[in-house]
């Protein structure tokens, strides 16, 4: 299978009896960080948090852009915090790595204000998502995911909610169709 890294994933939906209330895969938007055949991972960017940033990474919580909410980043190691940036240009600086294209994680150790002038949007995720050898390829033949092409905005949504709703809709085709996709077919 082809890398898949800087694509999303987009759940397709589920029938409500279907899904846990704790499932943070429902209706999610997961940008794959990395996709190799030793497994992928990622983070969903549509699960915002009752809790500020100070909470958990005191000194961030001014520089993280709206909403600025905690995230969950997925269900695997929510005792831990990633950082996600928007890089523009070319360079990488000290505290930052670029991933693919602009999108690049801080190192959430480093002082803020040695980071903050080089990027252009930040959001903390507390955990993340994690797929072993051969188990996403395995989902995505299922029929559980939708894959579309990630544009710049979609990680640093001002509208975290709406995410999984615009994706869809930009991907046309199928994807789209599954907007209409009832909670509950029985009610339909």
């Amino acid at each position: 299978m082809e890398n898949l890294t800087g694509r999303l994933l987009v759940a397709v939906p589920r029938e409500a009896q279907e899904v846990a209330e704790d499932d943070v895969f429902d209706r999610s938007v997961v940008l794959l960080l990395d996709h190799s055949d030793q497994g992928a991972h990622g983070i969903v960017l549509n699960r915002p948090l009752d809790a500020g940033v100070d909470a958990v990474l005191p000194g961030w919580q001014e520089h993280v852009t709206s909403p600025d909410h905690l995230f969950q980043g997925g269900p695997v190691g929510l005792d831990s915090a990633l950082g996600l940036v928007s890089m523009p240009g070319d360079d990488e600086t000290i505290g930052l790595k670029r991933l693919f294209r602009g999108v690049g994680l801080v190192d959430l150790d480093a002082p803020p204000l040695v980071v903050m002038p080089e990027i252009a949007a930040l959001r903390i995720y507390a955990g993340h998502a994690g797929w072993g050898a051969g188990q996403l390829e395995g989902e995505l033949r299922d029929g559980h995911w939708f894959m579309v092409d990630a544009e710049a905005a979609d990680a640093f949504s001002q509208r975290p909610e709406r995410l999984w709703e615009q994706v869809l809709r930009r991907a046309g085709g199928v994807a789209s169709w599954s907007l209409t996709f009832p909670d509950d077919p029985a009610m339909n």
